[in-house]
C-alpha cells in the first residue's frame, strides 16, 4: 500500500515535475475539429497555441466520471491511499465527476482511501499545492497532515492574470461583444484573478500590455509574504519572452529567487488564447517550509 498523490492536466504542471516525481496527471479533453484530444497526452502546449492561431474552432469539457474511474481503479486494486488536487467547482464539473467515480469505486472497493479536493485554484495555482504536497510524501509526512498542508496552501493562493487579445473571453461567453471590440480598440487588458470561491473574475481594467504586467507586479507584492523565500508560480500562452520579463521584475522589485514556470494548457488556454500571462502566490508564509524541504 502507498500514499499517491495525483492531479489533473489543468493543474498546468511542468514536464520536469510530472518525470521527478512520476506524479499521476488525468489528461483534460479537447475538442478539435469534432476530434477528441487530451491535454498533455495527444495534444502539447505548443501545437495547440498555433492551432488556436489559425482560427480553428476548439473547445474543452470537463473530465467526466467514466474517465475518473478509469484512473482511480488501479490505485483501489492495490489498496493505495490516494489524495486526488481537483481543479475548481467554481470554474469546471470536475470535482462532482470525480465524486461520482469515487462514489461507484467504493461499492466494489469499500475500503478505497481516495480524498478528493476542490483546490479552488486554477492552472498553476493548483500546480504549486501539487509540488509542495510531492514534497511533504517525499519526506514521509502522512495523509492527514498532507491534507491539511494542501487546504492551507490553496486557501492562501493567489492567481492574477492578463490576456493579451480579448477574442477567447468573449469566445467563451466571459465578455460581451460591445465590450470586446470597444476593449481591442482602447487596448484595454483586464487584471483577473481566481476569487476565493474558485471563479475568475476581473478585477482591473488597464490600457496597454506593458502597464498590464506591471500591474500584475504591483499587485503581487500587495498581497504575496516572503516573497524572497517561496516559490513563485509563472504561466503563459506561449509567450517566453514576456513571461521572462515578468520573471525579472519580479526578481528586481522583491527579490523573488525561486520560480516554477509553465504554460498554461488547454483547459485554460482554450479560453484565454495565446499571450495570456499569470503570477500565482500565496498571500501567507507557509508554515510547512521546513517540512518542504527534501531531506
Amino acid at each position: 500500500m502507498a500514499l499517491k498523490i495525483i492531479t489533473d492536466s489543468a493543474s498546468d504542471v511542468p514536464r520536469s515535475l510530472i518525470e521527478k516525481y512520476d506524479l499521476h496527471v488525468i489528461p483534460t479533453p479537447v475538442v478539435i475539429e469534432e476530434k477528441d484530444y487530451f491535454d498533455g497526452e495527444t495534444i502539447f502546449p505548443e501545437e495547440f497555441y498555433n492551432i488556436l492561431r489559425s482560427g480553428t474552432d476548439v473547445k474543452t469539457y470537463h473530465i467526466n466520471s467514466f474517465m475518473f474511474h478509469k484512473h482511480f481503479e488501479p490505485y483501489a486494486k492495490k489498496g493505495d491511499q490516494v489524495i486526488y488536487l481537483c481543479f475548481s467547482t467554481g470554474i469546471a464539473g470536475t470535482f462532482n465527476a470525480a465524486n461520482l467515480a469515487k462514489q461507484e469505486l467504493l461499492e466494489e472497493y469499500p475500503d478505497f482511501d481516495l480524498t478528493i479536493i476542490d483546490t479552488k485554484c486554477a492552472s498553476l495555482g493548483f500546480g504549486l499545492a501539487t509540488e509542495k504536497a510531492l514534497k511533504l510524501a517525499a519526506n514521509n509526512v502522512d495523509k492527514k497532515t498532507l491534507v491539511e498542508a494542501i487546504n492551507f496552501y490553496c486557501s492562501n493562493m493567489e492567481h492574477i492574470f492578463t490576456v493579451e487579445t480579448l477574442e477567447y473571453l468573449y469566445k467563451g461567453g466571459r465578455l460581451s461583444r460591445t465590450s470586446a471590440i470597444a476593449g481591442g480598440l482602447l487596448d484595454i487588458k483586464p487584471i483577473i484573478e481566481i476569487t476565493d470561491a474558485g471563479a475568475l473574475q476581473a478585477i482591473e481594467k488597464v490600457r496597454g500590455r506593458g502597464k498590464s504586467l506591471k500591474r500584475i507586479v504591483e499587485i503581487v507584492g500587495e498581497r504575496g509574504k516572503d516573497l524572497k523565500e517561496q516559490t513563485i508560480g509563472l504561466v503563459h500562452g506561449d509567450d517566453k519572452k514576456t513571461i521572462e520579463e515578468v520573471k525579472e521584475m519580479l526578481r528586481e522589485k522583491y527579490g523573488c529567487q525561486n520560480f516554477l514556470e509553465s504554460y498554461i494548457g488547454c483547459a485554460i488556454g482554450a479560453h484565454t488564447g495565446p499571450g495570456v500571462i499569470g503570477v500565482i502566490f500565496l498571500s501567507e508564509e507557509s508554515p510547512y517550509k521546513e517540512l518542504e524541504k527534501i531531506h
